[in-house]
């Protein structure tokens, strides 16, 4: 049994889906991705571990809260779904390409940790924190603990 949490960063749309929304709702199946790599990492998330929600492609990218992982992965049904802009005509029920958790809100920022300041302390947080590396563009990765402490450390300041 896993004895501590793991931290994540998901990216989101705000006009597909905000952490407003995710507030709204408050749990929601994290449908649609479609990289390889970060349905990998979605597939190694438990209940609980934490995850950064972040909004781009926006004016303003960067993080905008907090949420849980809430779930276990499962298949994601939007694979089979012929509708489905994520629809994948070469998975079966039997044999799922796409995973999905379910994740919870936790809450707002009080203000966004933007990308700019994010890349403003890109030294602080390592060569391995994929968002502020050139061409990253995963929709989920993972967070260290010391990344996950010094970008609250960055809302704190906000």
């Amino acid at each position: 049994m896993r004895q501590r949490k793991h931290h994540w960063l998901m990216k989101s749309e705000p006009d597909a889906f905000s952490i407003s929304d995710l507030e709204r709702v408050p749990t929601e199946p994290w449908s649609g991705v479609r990289n390889y790599q970060a349905r990998n990492f979605m597939r190694q998330m438990q209940p609980g571990d934490e995850v950064f929600f972040y909004h781009s492609n926006t004016d303003v990218p960067g993080i905008y809260g907090i949420a849980e992982v809430a779930s276990l992965p499962y298949p994601d049904p939007t694979q089979f779904e012929r509708d489905s802009h994520y629809f994948d005509p070469k998975a079966t029920p039997e044999q799922p390409r796409w995973d999905l958790v379910d994740v919870r809100f936790v809450r707002h920022f009080k203000t966004p940790v933007t990308l700019a300041a994010m890349k403003a302390i890109k030294d602080d947080l390592g060569e391995g924190f994929a968002l502020t590396q050139n061409g990253s563009r995963l929709s989920v990765m993972p967070v260290t603990p010391a990344q996950w402490k010094r970008i609250l450390k960055l809302e704190a300041q906000g």
